[in-house]
């Protein structure tokens, strides 16, 4: 890879044209009529290509070789890259190094593309991932000198991906040795991600552009166990705002926006309100007169949002996220304190269940989007739910590994790790719903 850096930016470029075409031409086309299939429909074909194969594929992909899309295929770093080589180079600002921008940047676009309908209309697809594109581009115009500063510290699936890579098999892993041994002087290695390569200890923050490979004869391509990096974790290696996107964030705000279109909960919820509201003649809430770039409107294809559902969508998603998100925080805390170990040690035990989990909600949208093409896979479900059972059990194993690793006694390492299995078990009932509902 170090090698052939000419053939990987190629790659990139094309990559940059490909989401340019299936992000920005369907946004000038006219919304899909109803009967409208991928066989004679662009923006039908792009939906799919992008929501339904993409995404997908890109979570399976960092949890098997690490943040090889974010170093080798993403479109935004390539153009952050480049805009920061030809841009300014001011130095980075304080403000853009807070650690807090991942998990405020996930929530906000998260939420946001609910309201906006993301996943289905190429307008609102090209208003988000647009304007994180050009932002990505303006950022690396202002800093960085030639770093994807905006890949670093802003990307709001940055923080997503560095939880994932660390259960990756495939990492590089730097021999500290041999880099001291190394007879000569070398240049430094033009690591994208400024990270400092001699310590560089897990995938977590490595974008595996590469470029290091080899330095020093002290850089390698190597395969590992998934539970490596997790159990060797310290608390240096994790802060609280990484641990809270965890489990508020794909935890929590994750599963509320997978799950709020089709609750009944929500439904009866939002009918309630609807006749409460009516039977006070309240009529603004229920107007369907917002902006196509704030709520859902698509008047021509019957798809509009109420100033209420923008109301009642987000405060679904914060229900969700308030359950499912204190369940975990108080398990993490009280197992933390049982073992006498860092809660935001032990809550990295629940990687493998939230990276499945993000993966199962994504093709819940493939399934949708097969099914209005004729495609059904009666046997999806099942599948999706054995993702989920291995990927819960590989957390609660993980967690166990953890306390006996740290030799925590046999009368508080049974605690401690029931405080870790018993919220992630009110999870698998979320998702148990979720898949099976009647």
């Amino acid at each position: 890879m170090a090698r052939h850096r000419r053939a990987i930016v190629a790659v990139q470029w094309m990559v940059v044209l490909v989401y340019a075409v299936l992000v920005a031409v369907p946004a000038f086309l006219p919304v899909p009529e109803a009967g409208a299939h991928m066989l004679n429909n662009l923006t039908l074909v792009a939906q799919f290509a992008f929501w339904g194969l993409w995404w997908p594929g890109v979570i399976v992909a960092t949890m098997l070789f690490g943040r090889i899309w974010c170093g080798v295929l993403c479109p935004e770093g390539a153009l952050a890259e480049f805009a920061s080589r030809h841009g300014r180079g001011g130095a980075i600002p304080r403000w853009v190094r807070w650690r807090g921008w991942p998990l405020v940047a996930f929530v906000v676009t998260t939420v946001y593309g609910q309201l906006v309908s993301v996943y289905e209309y190429p307008q609102a697809a090209l208003l988000v991932l647009g304007g994180s594109t050009l932002a990505a581009v303006a950022i690396g115009w202002a800093y960085g000198r030639g770093k994807r500063v905006w890949c670093r510290y802003l990307c709001p699936v940055s923080g997503v991906f560095a939880l994932l890579a660390r259960v990756a098999p495939l990492h590089f892993k730097v021999d500290r040795e041999a880099w001291a041994a190394y007879p000569r002087r070398t240049p430094a290695v033009d690591c994208a991600p400024l990270l400092s390569v001699q310590q560089m200890t897990g995938a977590a923050q490595c974008h595996a552009c590469g470029r290091c490979a080899g330095h020093r004869d002290a850089v390698t391509l190597s395969v590992r166990s998934p539970a490596v990096e997790i159990l060797a974790s310290g608390p240096r290696d994790v802060g609280r705002a990484e641990a809270w996107l965890l489990i508020w964030g794909l935890f929590g705000v994750a599963i509320g926006a997978f799950r709020w279109s089709a609750d009944p909960l929500f439904v009866a919820w939002r009918q309630q309100a609807a006749a409460w509201l009516a039977e006070r003649e309240w009529w603004k809430l229920l107007d369907t007169d917002a902006p196509w770039w704030l709520l859902t409107h698509y008047p021509a294809v019957g798809d509009t949002f109420t100033w209420l559902d923008g109301l009642l969508i987000p405060a679904y998603i914060g229900a969700v996220t308030l359950v499912l998100g204190s369940a975990l925080q108080a398990g993490a805390w009280v197992a933390g304190r049982l073992a006498r170990l860092p809660w935001t040690v032990l809550a990295l035990a629940w990687v493998p269940a939230a990276g499945a989990g993000v993966f199962v909600g994504l093709t819940l949208l493939t399934q949708t989007q097969l099914r209005a093409e004729g495609v059904y896979l009666p046997w999806l479900d099942m599948a999706r739910a054995a993702v989920l059972a291995l990927a819960f059990a590989a957390s609660l194993a993980l967690g166990a590994a953890r306390l006996a690793r740290e030799r925590v006694p046999l009368a508080r390492a049974v605690p401690a790790w029931l405080a870790l299995a018993v919220p992630l078990a009110l999870v698998g009932v979320a998702w148990w719903q979720q898949l099976f509902r009647a």
